[in-house]
């Protein structure tokens, strides 16, 4: 657990193709984990998750060669403190709207006095527990810091939050920029696809990776065009409660299983 080959390849423009985990649970991120996806995103702001349970999963993915990214449930530095301490590299923090938020996430992130991270490797898992003695020296580096942006103030300001050093890529949530576009549970709408297209060439026009999710295959496939670099496009839990009810449907029991692929994309 040192050198960060999930951001080593977005630096190199190489598409991520990953699988957003929503379940909570070790044992399904584990075999999800199987799947060959190049990262798998375990949510903490969704998801019924903790600091132990996002641990959990972090140590079921570890065997396996896809690269875990945490969603933090807010940009509180604490958080983010207890997270990196447990050997989480690739954070991402949603509701970033402003460059001055991204900065202060960036800050958080980092010991000093590049930034405000509290030092305690020697009880952390990312310094095995102080096995690692160079971590603290190298730590800032292996860091991937991905800032979520997901309202028309954040694609307002997307050029001077691509611009803050030491945020390594920017991803654009559907759903929450489709609701403040006034167009709450439809990200499909034209006027939020045309948004998010123009936001992926900003992100990419500035150098900085541009992420995204969708369980739309050949809107995934756009994005890519476009030049984004890691795209989820599939959630464990969509995908189990899909299979299930069409499973039961196909045998004449429950309702009507086919959900939209556009509920996938709601994050």
């Amino acid at each position: 657990m040192s050198r960060n080959s999930f951001k080593t390849a977005l630096a190199k423009r190489e598409p991520q193709i990953g699988l957003w985990l929503s379940m909570a649970e070790a044992y399904t991120a584990e075999v999800c984990a199987t799947a060959g996806f190049q990262w798998l995103l375990v949510d903490g702001e969704h998801a019924p998750n903790d600091l132990r349970s996002l641990l959990a999963q972090l140590q079921a993915i570890a065997a396996y060669p896809s690269h875990p990214v945490v969603r933090v449930v807010n940009g509180e530095t604490h958080r983010i403190k207890q997270l990196l301490d447990i050997g989480a590299q690739t954070l991402l923090v949603p509701m970033i709207d402003t460059a001055a938020q991204a900065r202060a996430m960036v800050a958080a992130t980092r010991y000093p006095p590049d930034g405000v991270r509290g030092v305690g490797a020697a009880v952390a898992r990312a310094a095995r527990w102080g096995a690692r003695r160079d971590y603290v020296h190298v730590a800032n580096d292996e860091v991937c810091l991905l800032v979520q942006a997901e309202s028309t103030t954040a694609l307002a300001n997307l050029t001077e939050i691509c611009a803050v050093d030491g945020v390594h890529g920017v991803f654009i949530g559907p759903a929450d920029l489709a609701a403040s576009m006034g167009h709450r549970g439809n990200a499909g709408h034209a006027e939020v696809q045309a948004a998010i297209d123009q936001g992926i060439s900003t992100i990419v026009a500035s150098g900085k990776a541009a992420g995204i999710l969708t369980a739309d295959a050949t809107l995934a496939r756009h994005y890519l065009a476009l030049g984004a670099t890691f795209v989820a496009v599939g959630i464990d839990i969509s995908l189990l409660a899909n299979t299930t009810r069409k499973l039961a449907n196909d045998f004449g029991l429950g309702a009507d299983a086919a959900m939209s692929a556009a509920g996938a994309s709601a994050y």
